[in-house]
């Protein structure tokens, strides 16, 4: 094996591994891991959260600040578990609501902050909630003449 063989077989070992860490560095940045733990969690009822999915955003004066972890149902309502960077901080009468991106877009949790001195921890709930605005039941409203106005009578 001369020396040429060698140093070709170095660079091509330098390149895989190079490589491979550049995959791995992809993989947990565009899969949003992370080593440590940089949030915490926090709970918040609503009646209904109408299309709310997992990984939605979670986001205050339009800037994302965590995501929903998990949805479920608890006691007939859904219960939405979200996961907040550490370094916000959420007073204990903060309010969360479900808003949409637009006319039809995705659907996320926007907090609204309140004015308390004392701050949610880790596992806290949000007492506070507001519902999604339900378009399809004020369209129904709209187009069968209940919002608003009165009924026509075509005699």
């Amino acid at each position: 094996m001369g020396p040429e063989r060698k140093g070709l077989e170095f660079g091509v070992g330098l390149f895989l591994i190079i490589g491979l860490f550049c995959l791995g560095y992809l993989s947990f940045t565009l899969g949003n891991l992370s080593f440590g733990n940089k949030r915490y969690v926090v709970k918040a009822v609503f009646p209904t959260v109408a299309g709310l999915k997992n990984r939605a955003e979670v986001s205050m004066a339009g800037v994302s600040i965590g995501e929903v972890k998990h949805i479920r149902l608890k006691d007939d309502q859904a219960e939405v578990i979200m996961s907040i960077n550490k370094n916000v901080k959420l007073e204990d009468d903060s309010i969360a609501s479900i808003k949409t991106m637009g006319i039809i877009g995705d659907k996320y949790v926007s907090i609204t902050p309140g004015a308390s001195d004392t701050y949610l921890k880790n596992g806290g709930i949000i007492r506070e909630t507001q519902p999604p605005l339900d378009i399809e039941s004020l369209i129904a409203k709209f187009v069968f003449g209940s919002v608003g106005g009165k009924k026509s009578d075509n005699k």
